[in-house]
């Protein structure tokens, strides 16, 4: 078992935006990008950062240098995720989606204090007390064990993989936190929350 001391950041901002129609990591809260603004709360706190992109997304930005293109061998999020582990696979990944506009880098902090080496990854839980995969550090050995889950089980589900494992379960401190905006009318509700939190 490999015990990564450092952590490094990904943004996941390769996603197709089809129920939103644009692109959610190019959609701005707070007064960047959020692919960007992501970026640079993750940079706070990890070790290096990197943007998770489409091959096509490429032509968007200045330089490559933080950038990890999907190797497009999986499905969805877990693609994103398994292509960074293949980019770096002596370091945890702390992974976060591109489409929660009340994340802060407090809670990403937080979560950053409770993480457990040991297990295959550090979640949070939801008000529901289901387990959220896509802010979440993962383990090396955590995301070898998902090649193995998804050949056996024919998923690419990042929460069937983490339900069925040995995770450091953490308690969100605003469940508000980790609200994903979907849907063009979201963005509105979004851009208000954020204006009375300020």
């Amino acid at each position: 078992m490999i015990l990564a001391d450092k952590l490094y950041g990904l943004v996941l901002a390769g996603g197709q935006s089809l129920r939103m129609g644009i692109d959610k990591g190019l959609l701005a809260y707070h007064e960047l990008p959020q692919r960007e603004y992501v970026f640079k709360m993750l940079l706070e706190i990890c070790d290096s950062a990197y943007i998770s992109i489409r091959e096509n997304q490429q032509k968007e930005f200045t330089t490559t240098s933080s950038l990890i293109v999907d190797e497009d061998t999986y499905k969805g999020p877990i693609n994103g995720i398994l292509s960074a582990h293949h980019y770096n696979k002596n370091v945890a990944w702390l992974v976060v989606a591109c489409d929660l506009p009340l994340l802060n880098v407090s809670t990403l902090a937080y979560l950053k204090s409770k993480r457990n080496k040991e297990k295959v990854a550090t979640v949070f839980l939801s008000e529901e007390k289901n387990i959220e995969p896509l802010c979440a550090i993962w383990e090396p050995h955590g995301l070898e064990k998902v090649k193995t889950f998804i050949a056996e089980n024919n998923t690419y589900s990042p929460s069937k993989f983490l339900q069925n494992e040995d995770v450091e379960k953490v308690l969100l401190p605003n469940c508000e936190d980790l609200w994903n905006v979907n849907e063009q009318s979201e963005v509105v509700v979004a851009r208000q929350k954020i204006k009375e939190r300020e």
